[in-house]
């Protein structure tokens, strides 16, 4: 029998109170696994996947970022007036000591989603060493002067408009030109996912119907400046193993170059432990793809390599 409880703890921002969720399976766990998810979406939409892993002896938890699920407040696709990406990465790390002190001894194992990827690899570099294991699932690197256009964009309507401001052009120049490549399109999250009831369930979803701040994206393009420095690369503890998980048909991961590209960083900081799995007609959302029974039984088999 899985129990499931909410919870939740003070945001690194001193004004948000952060909601988090844990999946405990019957007897003591074997391992614990943190789930750090995408933009405009929640930990919720990782039932499934909790699910999984908890029957198999692993207690899972996953919290709603700033401006997400029950911890937006109603304002959704912000992270606050300045410093968000930091502010998100230290609510990461708390929920991570929180675990530890509830779970003390336990294998430890994050596993970030899309820019939930983007944070596990921040804190990767600010925290090395704390997790035993990491998951990037549906990660990629843009450009440095894409990143840098984009960043100074969205710098721009912050400050004429404000960093709580949205902006359709803003949006369709970034998270919008990902579902060109799926032509002619069903619906405008066809890249997300092949089957199409999980395609439907996210538009259906009133905690996903939301575009991001410019002051999200901001902060966001400042984190992908943050992941890619060499300098800051190399504080990774070289030690820990990382599995690269995505779709080959996945923009965010451009249908697989910008995944072994990262792998690439990876192994030019020095790590040793990297795998890549790359999922043949694979989309953005592995965990929600018509083959997730295959990807969260490679996902399970490999945890267990990596810390048992």
């Amino acid at each position: 029998m899985i129990q499931t409880f909410d919870f939740s703890y003070p945001s690194s921002d001193h004004v948000h109170t952060i909601h988090a969720r844990e999946w405990v399976p019957e007897g003591r766990p074997r391992g614990m696994v943190q789930l750090v998810h995408g933009v405009a979406e929640h930990i919720g939409r990782y039932d499934e996947t909790a699910r999984f892993l908890a029957a198999r002896g692993y207690a899972v938890c996953g919290e709603d970022h700033l401006g997400h699920g029950l911890t937006a407040g109603g304002k959704f696709g912000y992270f606050g007036p300045k410093n968000g990406w930091n502010l998100v990465a230290r609510d990461v790390r708390r929920l991570r000591e929180l675990e530890g002190e509830r779970h003390p001894g336990l294998p430890y194992v994050m596993v970030g989603h899309s820019m939930g990827s983007f944070l596990t690899r921040t804190y990767l570099i600010r925290w090395p060493g704390t997790v035993n294991a990491a998951v990037l699932s549906g990660t990629g690197q843009e450009s440095p002067a894409a990143v840098a256009s984009c960043k100074a964009l969205a710098g721009a309507l912050c400050r004429l408009k404000g960093p709580d401001y949205v902006s359709r052009t803003v949006h369709d120049l970034s998270l919008g030109a990902y579902n060109r490549a799926f032509q002619p399109n069903r619906t405008p999250s066809d890249w997300l996912s092949r089957d199409e009831k999980a395609v439907d369930a996210h538009l259906a979803d009133p905690l996903c119907a939301f575009l991001p701040t410019v002051g999200m994206f901001r902060d966001m393009m400042g984190g992908l400046q943050f992941i890619a420095s060499r300098a800051n690369l190399s504080r990774m503890d070289r030690d820990t193993p990382v599995y690269f998980l995505s779709g080959d048909q996945d923009p965010v991961g451009a249908m697989g170059a910008g995944v072994r590209k990262v792998e690439g960083m990876f192994r030019s900081a020095g790590c040793r432990d990297i795998t890549v799995k790359l999922y043949p007609g694979g989309r953005h959302e592995m965990f929600h793809e018509i083959n997730r029974q295959e990807v969260l039984c490679d996902l399970l088999a490999w945890i267990e390599q990596a810390v048992h």
